[in-house]
């Protein structure tokens, strides 16, 4: 079963529905049911959903900058996720565990991990604790955490697209993509076989839009971000 985005009034994915206008969302993340995580509002500010968290191994590709990554990552935690980030730049990520807060013991929440690029043994993810995995490795990362069990998801961030990351890329659920360049629009036209007018779409986006791509998906969105989520990432922007 591929992933789906879905919005309210229209049966077209797996992901629950969340009703409240992003507009009036204040926690760090607008969580709908179990897994269902808000990725931004469509043209008519209809808030779109997509389960991200599953009972089937799940591939998400993020092409774009690391503020998308970490919005991500805050409301898979919110909904309940271990969120472990295997990264180069981990400073980058500290918001997190900020975030997070302190776990019973007085220490750092175990539910977010800072991880070098490196395998390591992860938490065994369950339907009421699932596990989100960041593959933070740049353009062509390696896949050092394919998710392989149910309520395991692997996002993959790029910073941009590269040919090498073309197998990764096309092993994806669903792919998020900000503004690209025209060569990298290009390249993304071959990857996944778009046609001219969705390849122009992509260097039109605006810094807070995002595609949406995936079986028999082609949906542009825009990115919403609560108080608290501008509170630690500052303003929606498509750079880090």
């Amino acid at each position: 079963m591929s992933l789906r985005l879905r919005d309210p009034g229209r049966n077209n994915g797996v992901a629950p529905e969340f009703t409240v206008d992003p507009k009036l969302l204040d926690a760090i993340s607008p969580s709908g049911d179990r897994g269902g995580i808000v990725v931004g509002s469509g043209l008519n500010g209809e808030p779109l959903t997509i389960s991200a968290l599953r009972a089937t191994p799940t591939r998400i590709v993020l092409v774009g900058g690391l503020y998308l990554a970490r919005q991500v990552s805050l409301r898979a935690m919110a909904v309940g996720a271990w969120v472990v980030i295997a990264t180069g730049r981990p400073a980058a990520w500290q918001v997190l565990p900020q975030a997070a807060g302190s776990g019973s013991n007085g220490g750092p929440s175990p539910l977010v991990q800072i991880r070098r690029l490196a395998p390591v043994e992860l938490p065994r993810p369950s339907e009421d604790a699932p596990l989100l995995v960041v593959t933070d490795g740049g353009p062509t990362p390696q896949d050092l955490f394919p998710p392989r069990s149910p309520w395991q998801t692997t996002v993959y961030v790029l910073p941009y697209l590269h040919p090498q990351a073309a197998t990764i890329a096309n092993a994806a659920d669903i792919v998020l993509m900000q503004r690209l360049p025209v060569g990298q629009s290009e390249l993304a036209a071959r990857i996944w076989r778009l046609p001219p007018q969705m390849m122009r779409q992509l260097t039109t986006l605006k810094d807070d839009q995002v595609v949406a791509l995936g079986a028999n998906l082609w949906r542009p969105l825009r990115l919403v971000t609560t108080q608290q989520e501008q509170h630690l990432l500052g303003p929606v922007r498509r750079g880090d």
